[in-house]
């Protein structure tokens, strides 16, 4: 690498502190989508960081509109709103209290005007950046390897043990508004560190953002749903997957 391309690509990732106020849309499933308004926290012509009122996991998309510095766009240089699909790179989870409701605080990585064509199948597919050629522009994304079956099963990816106790829960599904407007009193069939499975009469698709508590173990986390099935019982159960802390067992 010259000199000269050495600083290009230095400039290019080069953090901008630009405050815009930018608009996010995201589709945890196929019947759900949501559009919050936030504020840029940095920027670069590569990617930016913003914060969201409602959890999100690494490896989703998400459609920023807002009106980036004609300097910085790769396209759409004549539009008033540069509208860029965004992968999520990393996600810090913030305390809502304390950070004007405030959930998570995530990077994104800027991948181009159109997303690709397997996110209108299924919208919770969480991709990774993709190895590309030394002259490309905005990063390139390529499905995540993933061993989650279809038909409401999933794999036991999972080190620690499920423990087979039923502890009373709250779970609480995050709608369109990033409010918790839907609720449910309920019990865990099984549950670790890292996820649980819940009986449920809630119909919440995979790809979903819940919120757990219980009042017994005095905790409550963010959790993504990864599936939902009826067992041989007749009782529907939602296989949970915790985001950004673990259930103090």
């Amino acid at each position: 690498m010259t000199k000269d391309s050495g600083e290009k690509s230095r400039r290019l990732r080069e953090r901008i502190g630009l405050q815009l106020p930018v608009r996010v849309n995201g589709r945890d499933s196929v019947d759900h989508e949501w559009t919050e308004m936030s504020r840029l926290v940095d920027v670069t012509p590569l990617g930016a960081r913003l914060r969201l009122k409602r959890p999100i996991e690494v490896g989703r998309l998400l459609l920023l509109t807002l009106a980036m510095p004609r300097q910085l766009r790769y396209f759409d240089h004549v539009e008033d709103q540069y509208r860029v699909w965004s992968l999520v790179r990393n996600v810090r989870f913030l305390n809502a209290n304390k950070e004007s409701g405030a959930v998570v605080e995530i990077g994104v990585a800027f991948v181009g005007k159109r997303p690709p064509k397997s996110f209108a199948v299924d919208p919770s597919q969480r991709y990774d950046i993709a190895k590309t050629s030394a002259g490309a522009n905005l990063w390139a994304v390529t499905e995540e390897s993933s061993e989650r079956l279809s038909g409401g099963t999933i794999p036991d990816k999972r080190k620690e043990t499920r423990h087979s106790i039923p502890i009373e829960v709250l779970i609480e599904v995050f709608d369109e508004k990033g409010e918790l407007s839907l609720k449910e009193k309920s019990v865990t069939e099984n549950i670790s560190q890292f996820g649980a499975a819940i009986f449920t009469s809630l119909d919440v698709s995979p790809g979903r953002f819940v919120k757990l508590s219980s009042e017994q173990y005095g905790a409550s986390v963010l959790a993504v749903v990864r599936a939902r099935r009826v067992a041989a019982d007749g009782i529907p159960r939602l296989h949970l997957e915790f985001v950004g802390c673990e259930w103090p067992l």
